[in-house]
């Protein structure tokens, strides 16, 4: 074979094979292109950014929103008292009722045992629980000032009565030993209340006494208004 054929030859084969690598490297790319342009897509229709970071889910976002702790919104739907301190939903409490001459009745009953004692006894009339604060303020007949309170008989918390309870005080009249001064025979009595300021207020119950009266001295206490009956007398 001559020269000249032989490189014309080759010359043709060598073009062949590098127009095939061409188009080779052609196809290559193209298909690259494709995937890269179809990578974001994909990520997009899952919902996962570039940065693999998942959405936040929406119960978070309302309770980062609101200040309530997440799983006490996802679980109740509503706040807690312990997440946000309140009393409930509304947030509303019920109001103090105070134990006064409106919502209750007053009575006195005089007792041979413990001697020169009166039993006040003060019940609930009203639809509602009322506080009973601090200790009766006594204004027997011709009274100057209020008796003092026995002291050591303050209860360790606010007698409370439920409608139809009933709440107490002892009176101590006079001294059962004479000790006492300024003896004299009262024929009338108020009772008045104090508030939750331990003030107090109003002019007082008109309350019943025996048709005789009762004796009262510079003796004359009272203690705290207390639950049980035995008690206030003891």
């Amino acid at each position: 074979m001559s020269d000249t054929v032989f490189r014309r030859r080759t010359a043709l084969l060598t073009a062949t094979i590098a127009a095939a690598a061409s188009l080779a490297l052609t196809a290559c790319g193209t298909d690259l292109d494709s995937a890269a342009e179809k990578t974001p897509t994909v990520a997009a229709d899952n919902g996962i950014s570039s940065t693999a970071t998942p959405k936040a889910d929406a119960g978070d976002t309302k309770a980062a929103a609101s200040g309530t702790d997440a799983a006490v919104t996802s679980n109740s739907g509503r706040s807690s008292t312990t997440a946000k301190g309140s009393t409930g939903s509304k947030g509303s409490t019920s109001a103090i009722v105070t134990c006064a001459g409106a919502n209750t009745k007053v009575t006195a009953q005089t007792v041979t045992r413990p001697l020169n004692h009166l039993l006040l006894t003060v019940k609930n009339t009203g639809s509602k629980t009322c506080y009973l604060y601090g200790y009766p303020a006594l204004n027997f007949q011709d009274a100057q000032s209020v008796p003092p309170v026995d002291e050591d008989t303050q209860p360790q918390a606010v007698t409370t009565l439920r409608p139809g309870q009933s709440g107490y005080a002892g009176v101590l009249l006079s001294a059962a030993d004479g000790s006492g001064s300024g003896g004299r025979t009262a024929k009338t009595l108020k009772v008045i209340f104090q508030n939750r300021a331990l003030d107090f207020v109003g002019s007082g119950v008109k309350v019943a006494l025996p048709s005789k009266g009762v004796y009262i001295d510079s003796s004359l206490t009272t203690t705290y208004w207390l639950t049980d009956p035995q008690d206030a007398l003891n």
